[in-house]
């Protein structure tokens, strides 16, 4: 089913006590052609963490604080796409141990089920993440994206991100580029 008139119920975050749906749909990602050049884990380093991480995950992806997880549900309650935002405060470390200089949101885990891409689900949770973190004083937005990801890379052009000129360098791969959307003050 192509997500162009997909039935959808409102993007929304996820609760904590839904992390076998959080797994279920990790696992399916990683098991993406493209997750190779899109996420940092394998689909083996995943399939392999206990149940008490993924019921961390979600807690923390849940509760609004520093990140939360968003999730597009089909009408049948399937989740069919998702995406994390993270927020970096100024002075600290992001992930990878760089300074984070501005308050910013940092958009990680993005994911849509191959059916259902092409028509709006992305759009719809990029939206949804954005505009939370916008309600939290971030200055901008900003993505990493792997150079041989061309899919993702045009998607997030088209949805306002522009490249910084920054790589992030990932161990034992190239860099990745970074790309950001900020907001104009009126």
């Amino acid at each position: 089913m192509n997500d162009a008139s997909f039935e959808v119920r409102p993007i929304r975050p996820i609760r904590a006590d839904e992390w076998p749906a959080v797994k279920a749909l990790r696992l399916i990602a990683l098991q993406d052609p493209a997750a190779p050049v899109a996420f940092l884990e394998t689909y083996e380093d995943a399939l392999a963490h206990p149940d008490s991480y993924w019921q961390e995950r979600a807690a923390r992806s849940s509760e609004g604080e520093g990140s939360l997880q968003f999730v597009a549900e089909a009408g049948d309650g399937t989740w069919v796409g998702s995406v994390v935002m993270l927020i970096e405060e100024a002075g600290t470390a992001d992930w990878a141990g760089f300074p984070v200089e501005r308050n910013q949101g940092h958009i990680v885990g993005v994911f849509v089920r191959p059916e259902w891409r092409g028509g709006g689900v992305t759009k719809g949770l990029f939206e949804a993440a954005v505009e939370w973190a916008w309600g939290r004083g971030v200055e901008a937005v900003r993505l990493i994206v792997h150079e041989d990801n061309p899919r993702a890379q045009g998607f997030y052009r088209k949805a306002g991100f522009v490249p910084t000129g920054k790589t992030v360098p990932l161990p034992g791969q190239e860099g990745e580029i970074e790309l950001e959307f900020v907001l104009e003050k009126a």
